[in-house]
């Protein structure tokens, strides 16, 4: 998988694990749209990257992880999704913290010959690290994953308000092609 050297330590992708969702959870809620709609253990640490940014902190809810370790398992259980994060190793250190997340998934469609195409979604890493080209070798990390699946097309959305991700996006070479849609239930 994917390792860097980054902010005095090395930068580390794998499969999430069960005891990571804490993190994750908490990656996802530390944004002002995740804080609204997630809950938080190790889920704290996918949660607290999910938290992590303006529109995470209001979605994500750290209180309660039964729901995220649900959506763990199914995820784990399906060679068509995977959930991975990203830990930072310190030099010289022997502990690590899941400092990103993201989550890739594989779907078969009629469209574009029967096309396969791959899905980017929940793309979170830590304030502290970012800007120094974690989020964009976790992008280009899914990317070479996606072709060596078979994947003619990556696609993802990102919520209207976040146009530093919009900007992000762009650079690596996304194009905003299509308008989306999404339906709360």
């Amino acid at each position: 998988m994917l390792a860097f050297d980054v902010d005095g330590g090395t930068f580390r992708l794998r499969p999430a694990r069960r005891s990571d969702l804490p993190d994750v959870v908490r990656l996802l809620a530390d944004d002002q749209l995740g804080a609204t709609r997630e809950d938080s253990a190790d889920l704290p640490a996918i949660l607290q990257l999910l938290a992590d940014d303006q529109l995470g902190a209001a979605r994500e809810d750290l209180s309660e992880l039964a729901p995220y370790a649900d959506a763990f398992e199914a995820i784990d259980a399906d060679p068509a999704h995977l959930l991975l994060v990203g830990e930072l190793v310190p030099a010289g250190a022997g502990g690590s913290s899941v400092v990103a997340t993201f989550q890739l998934s594989f779907l078969p469609g009629l469209s574009r010959r029967g096309s396969w195409r791959s899905q980017i979604e929940a793309v979170r890493v830590s304030g502290a690290l970012r800007g120094r080209g974690v989020g964009a070798a976790m992008v280009q990390w899914a990317i070479g994953e996606s072709r060596s699946r078979g994947c003619t097309l990556m696609q993802l959305t990102t919520d209207k308000s976040r146009v530093d991700a919009h900007r992000f996006y762009e650079r690596l070479g996304f194009a905003a092609s299509h308008e989306g849609m999404k339906l709360k239930l």
